[in-house]
């Protein structure tokens, strides 16, 4: 059984927020020169957005440089950020730090809190109608090399095996994606990103990892517990003087929160 192969001049593996802002971006270049150029993305997920649950606060600085039409073109920031509190927590009572007192990146004044899921999904939308091809449900399971080492493109997940990973009657081989340059856009700690670092020995220069434990829901509230616009972010209880970390807490859509809650380790 032979592999597919497909070519491409730029090849972006992952869906997510700036693989899909390269991706528009390059093609905008090569719209503006007047040049050709095919550019395609790989995204795991069955569909852009699927594996980006969390919820976020966002300067619109970057969305405003790709696309200065972006309320026009009616991408997803639809919820100002209206307040801004940060809280130090004890197990009865909490205290407020002025803002005066926090460091500038703390500040959200013109921010937007945001679904990121439905951000990617615009983007996504946006990147199509410029010609870019998107391909959800397709992981990028191995890295092609050259002969000098180089990296040439990346080969996906074979389909088709049952659970012992044995081929079935619908077993189909990876596809063979090659392209002039490839972009590793996969998220923190990709599986490619992994090997990549090690083979290039990518993080010799680089400081040490910081790690933390973690995790993100959306919740729908009562209309009575929803503050629309509220960005809320704390310290102290439940943990001790002793452990880092701390929660968020926003406010938008249809009486959504997304909350969260980060422990240093």
């Amino acid at each position: 059984m032979q592999r597919d192969v497909m070519n491409y001049d730029i090849l972006i593996v992952g869906a997510g927020p700036s693989g899909l802002a390269a991706a528009i971006r390059l093609k905008q270049l090569a719209i503006e020169a007047g040049r050709e150029l095919s550019v395609c993305v790989l995204e795991k997920g069955a569909e852009v957005g699927a594996h980006i649950l969390s919820g976020a606060v966002i300067d619109p600085i970057a969305i405003e440089e790709l696309f200065p039409d972006w309320k026009e073109k009616g991408a997803p920031l639809n919820t100002p950020v209206g307040e801004d509190e940060f809280l130090i927590l004890g197990q009865a009572k909490s205290w407020s730090i002025p803002h005066w007192l926090m460091p500038p990146l703390m500040g959200n004044k013109g921010n937007y809190i945001v679904s990121l899921g439905d951000v990617c999904r615009w983007l996504g939308e946006q990147a199509e109608s410029l010609g870019i091809e998107i391909y959800a449900g397709f992981a990028a399971q191995e890295i092609l090399y050259n002969e000098h080492q180089q990296v040439v493109g990346i080969i996906t997940g074979d389909m088709g095996r049952d659970s012992l990973g044995e081929p079935t009657s619908q077993f189909t081989l990876g596809i063979e994606i090659r392209a002039q340059y490839t972009l590793i856009a996969e998220g923190a700690r990709g599986s490619l990103t992994r090997e990549l670092e090690n083979r290039f020995n990518l993080r010799k220069k680089s400081s040490p990892q910081k790690y933390g434990l973690g995790f993100k829901e959306v919740w729908r509230v009562s209309a009575e517990q929803h503050r629309t616009g509220l960005v809320q972010h704390s310290l102290g209880w439940p943990l001790d003087k002793d452990t880092g970390g701390g929660s968020f807490t926003y406010h938008y859509g249809d009486q959504l929160v997304s909350i969260g809650f980060v422990v240093h380790l």
